[in-house]
């Protein structure tokens, strides 16, 4: 796993770290922040810093449930989402594919739900991100 790009960072990263940090894939972010805003209503975003060691990740969220997390690395990023337990009945039983079904067995669980990480994330991604963030909506 590629570390975040904004650990020990005691506050938010700027637009302009932000296109340092992720280089030629911050288009993307752009992208899947946006498709996110108009497709879904995931407008409202806010930065989180879950502490010093794990850096900071732009929440996209719905009041207050966030859906997606956004986590910039150096030259990529990670989506990543907490899927409580209908969400994840629902992803299985929505068939997103081997990928997805692997994502899913192989995801650690947590108390507040079953955590999916996308790593190094590619334009190939965005349908299985959107895909994932409607059944979090919807569960």
């Amino acid at each position: 796993m590629t570390p975040n790009a904004f650990i020990g960072r005691t506050s938010a990263p700027t637009d302009r770290d932000l296109t340092a940090a992720l280089g030629a894939v911050k288009p993307l972010w752009n992208l899947i922040a946006k498709d996110m805003a108009q497709e879904l209503g995931l407008a409202e975003r806010e930065w989180k810093c879950a502490g010093r060691k794990y850096g900071w990740s732009l929440r996209l969220k719905q009041g207050t449930r966030n859906i997606v997390y956004l986590s910039p690395c150096q030259g990529c990023l990670r989506v990543a989402f907490i899927l409580g337990d209908k969400a994840v009945r629902a992803a299985r039983a929505s068939k997103l594919g081997a990928r997805a079904t692997k994502l899913l067995d192989e995801a650690p669980r947590y108390p507040e739900g079953t955590g999916i990480r996308l790593e190094d994330v590619r334009s190939k991604d965005i349908p299985l991100i959107k895909k994932l963030a409607r059944i979090k909506l919807e569960n």
